[in-house]
């Protein structure tokens, strides 16, 4: 396993071609090729930071090597999410450089302001998103397609691994987002655990002692307990969770369409859980929250598998939520690899773990609470016989 301080390159498996026996569409829904991966020349400063950011958390100069610069000349959607991406990267590096006891209350005027204007003109938070981590960073390396985020942090090859990992699993689940929009049976599917066993490339010492901060947010932090100030934008703290799969229009989206409510509220945990699942869709890109919308207002397809009376139709939609339910459980076994063993201290960290989110998930979510919980509410979406 590569540590997060190696070098040497090594070649994984994450590519847009053949998996297993399947072979990955290159249409996406919720997930678009990036055909800007450098900005405009005004901002290239910006791509130099970002393209060394490793090596300057490391070495502790990030924080001195920021410079003010306007996002007012950049222009359309594919700079504007590029230039969301670098800052959030920027923010997320300045913030977290020296750890949970360094962490600055605000952030200077230089990063803040254009990462303001840059999220509102998006509709997105001023935050490193699910949208920016993993869907909007990634580009074709070799002529042979194999992929490589446009930007990293600390963490080597185990961080390109969580963020390609994530990447594809995201897109083998493009044909059921295609059946949604087109009502037409799905071609070839890709076995997500298949995709999800290529997490042995991320070193789970490597994932819960230095990567998993920069993910952090500064709502339900105890590390920032009171948010950040936004400096040039708002004299108050505001707080924002930071980067959590929750954020994903895909499981979303899945749970509209079955009709499964994490809403029950005779338990303290389920309505957190679903307060927290509503909350994160404000972190989607605008049309990834409109089109979960546009499938909560659509017409029950559970209550027309009920009405219908049809053996086979309800075996057909419970299997799809069982197929839900059970790779909600295997999430709960990789939360418990990759924050629950390493922190348990099997072995000494490859750095200083953060402590105060121990319990805590990279969005602030009580993870084990919350994961256990929308688990078993998917569960209860099964019609009875």
């Amino acid at each position: 396993m590569a540590s997060s301080g190696e070098n040497e390159e090594t070649l994984l498996p994450f590519t847009t071609e053949p998996c297993g026996a399947q072979r990955l569409t290159a249409s996406l829904s919720p997930l678009s090729t990036p055909t800007e991966t450098e900005l405009p020349a005004p901002y290239g400063l910006w791509m130099e930071i970002a393209s060394s950011l490793p090596q300057l958390i490391a070495s502790r100069q990030l924080r001195s090597r920021l410079h003010q610069l306007s996002a007012g000349d950049l222009s359309g959607r594919e700079e504007l999410h590029l230039a969301h991406l670098v800052l959030s990267f920027l923010t997320m590096g300045y913030l977290w450089q020296e750890g949970e006891e360094g962490a600055v209350k605000v952030l200077p005027r230089n990063l803040a302001v254009p990462f303001w204007e840059v999220s509102q003109r998006l509709g997105l938070p001023p935050i490193l998103s699910h949208a920016d981590f993993v869907l909007a960073n990634w580009k074709r390396k070799t002529p042979g397609r194999n992929l490589d985020p446009i930007i990293s942090l600390p963490g080597g090859e185990s961080l390109r691994g969580f963020i390609l990992v994530t990447l594809l699993v995201e897109k083998a689940a493009v044909p059921g987002i295609k059946v949604l929009r087109s009502r037409k049976p799905a071609g070839a599917r890709v076995t997500v655990y298949d995709l999800i066993s290529l997490l042995d490339y991320v070193d789970p010492a490597v994932f819960y002692s230095v990567i998993r901060i920069f993910l952090s947010g500064w709502r339900d932090n105890p590390a920032m307990p009171h948010g950040l100030v936004y400096q040039g934008v708002s004299e108050e703290p505001l707080a924002y969770s930071g980067g959590s799969a929750a954020q994903s229009s895909v499981l979303h989206a899945f749970d509209e369409l079955l009709g499964i409510r994490h809403s029950t509220d005779f338990l303290l945990c389920c309505s957190f859980a679903a307060a927290f699942l509503h909350r994160m869709r404000d972190y989607m890109p605008p049309p990834h929250r409109a089109f979960v919308e546009e499938i909560q207002r659509a017409p029950s397809l559970r209550q027309h598998v009920l009405s219908s009376g049809n053996g086979k139709l309800c075996a057909a939609f419970n299997q799809c939520v069982s197929a839900l339910t059970d790779f909600r459980t295997h999430h709960i076994a990789i939360v418990t690899k990759y924050i629950t063993t390493p922190a348990d201290g099997a072995g000494p960290p490859p750095g200083k773990p953060p402590s105060l989110l121990e319990a805590k998930g990279t969005g602030g979510s009580h993870i084990f609470r919350f994961l256990k919980s929308v688990r078993d509410t998917t569960r209860e979406g099964m019609i009875s016989a």
